[in-house]
């Protein structure tokens, strides 16, 4: 994960990117409140409220999935629940019966669109921001 933490996209609005205690079935993207990514009414940017939350359920699944497995966003929505302040995390997780569900889905031909969602939180725990992502997957044609 350390490479995408040089993305410069998350390193323009503050983010990074771990895996909390050391879990390959989840990730951490945390962003402090920082002059570049604060909006107008100083509180985080939705813009990056959502960049901290988009790819980590893909990136998760495709790992575990591998190679012989496409997996590709189809949608998501951000539903804002109160200002982003000082540091926000947000956690994702896969769980290797949801990967082994998807798997043999994809495998009998059927087809597999996941929903994930996601929770981004304030310092003292309150949710910021609700973020839902819809996946897309299919094994590759041989």
């Amino acid at each position: 994960m350390a490479l995408v933490n040089l993305y410069p996209p998350y390193v323009a609005a503050g983010i990074r990117v771990r895996h909390p205690g050391g879990d390959p079935w989840a990730l951490e993207s945390r962003m402090r409140l920082r002059f570049y990514n604060r909006n107008l009414f100083g509180t985080h940017f939705g813009g990056s409220l959502y960049a901290m939350c988009d790819p980590f359920f893909l990136f998760l699944l495709f790992r575990h999935l591998g190679r012989d497995y496409i997996v590709w966003d189809k949608a998501a929505s951000i539903a804002f629940k109160k200002p982003g302040r000082g540091l926000v995390k947000a956690v994702f997780r896969v769980t290797p019966e949801e990967v082994a569900a998807i798997r043999a889905k994809a495998d009998a031909g059927e087809k597999v669109e996941p929903l994930y969602t996601t929770e981004v939180r304030d310092e003292a725990g309150e949710i910021v921001a609700v973020v839902e992502k819809r996946l897309w997957v299919k094994r590759k044609s041989a």
